[in-house]
């Protein structure tokens, strides 16, 4: 009953609700697009690891990463309450395509010189994604706040000395990181409770089904929400915890199969190799941020990666 309800997600640019502290005035997460998945070639560093040393392969996800643009940030202020926003600074010049998220304002009403910082308590980012880079044949971009590290003097230093410019996946996450991916999972429809809670299939002697509950409940009352039936299946916000950053790529043409991936084509920017498979279907958005409670028994240090498997996978 952790994942309750079981409905669609309302947008798949997903909410991050905690952010890791940092130390570095630094974004704490990139968003990125996924490709599809490959094998690689690793030397395995684990310390605990019965194949040390060894050379073995890895399931890995490619997540395509194009630059990110910092149009604004948002400022909190906190009261008895808690945060709440209180204004936002937006960069001189905003990208046409965000005309197709919200009405571009004409004229900044305040620029980042007029900010007080005192007067508040918090900062995030306001970024947007840039589609349009990739070969997903996608132009509006997701707009939305992203976490930032260290205090609130050099949040703001960063904020205002980058508003307007464009960062990259390699000023962000780095080689080794553990980090959470946030996604909307490949939506599936309206299944029956067996696929959807995994209800054991009852024997052939059963009376009414098999593919069902064994009991809705007494006979007099309401059915029980607990109980297993069948609805929507997939398409749900969840979080994915301690994926292993194995590589960041600058060179596209190293990872494209021959004909591209399948239901995404080639990847035009820069990568990031994950280990193991992510939530969601092909050209899904992705959001990696900095993990909130990291695995101590893997390495800080990624892999030696020795080969690149060009085989398209789904």
């Amino acid at each position: 009953m952790q994942f309750w309800p079981r409905k669609k997600a309302g947008s798949e640019s997903v909410r991050v609700r905690s952010w890791t502290k940092s130390k570095e005035a630094k974004p704490l997460g990139f968003p990125g697009y996924k490709a599809g998945m490959t094998h690689v070639l690793i030397t395995d560093n684990r310390a605990n690891s019965i194949t040390k040393g060894e050379n073995i392969m890895f399931p890995v996800t490619v997540i395509e990463c194009p630059p990110i643009k910092l149009i604004g940030f948002t400022l909190y202020k906190k009261d008895a309450y808690g945060l709440h926003a209180s204004s936002q600074i937006f960069a001189d010049k905003l990208d046409k395509e965000l005309a197709k998220k919200f009405p571009l304002p004409k004229k900044a009403k305040k620029k980042a010189g007029d900010v007080k910082i005192k007067e508040y308590a918090d900062l995030m980012l306001l970024i947007q994604t840039q589609p349009k880079l990739t070969g997903i044949g996608k132009k509006k971009p997701e707009v939305f706040e992203l976490g930032i590290g260290s205090d609130l003097n050099a949040k703001f230093d960063f904020a205002k000395n980058n508003l307007g410019k464009e960062i990259k996946v390699e000023d962000v996450l780095s080689e080794g990181a553990l980090l959470d991916s946030h996604a909307v999972t490949r939506g599936k429809g309206l299944q029956g409770p067996v696929k959807r809670f995994g209800v054991a299939i009852r024997q052939h002697k059963s009376e009414k089904t098999k593919r069902g509950p064994g009991s809705l409940g007494p006979w007099h009352g309401l059915i029980n929400w607990r109980v297993s039936h069948a609805g929507q299946t997939g398409y749900h916000q969840r979080v994915d915890y301690n994926k292993w950053l194995l590589k960041i790529g600058n060179k596209p043409e190293e990872i494209n199969p021959k004909g591209g991936f399948i239901r995404y084509g080639n990847v035009k920017n820069n990568y990031v190799l994950v280990k193991g498979s992510v939530q969601g279907p092909a050209k899904r958005m992705i959001k990696l941020v900095q993990a909130v409670r990291p695995d101590p028994r893997i390495p800080k240090e990624a892999p030696a990666v020795s080969y690149v498997s060009l085989e398209a996978k789904q």
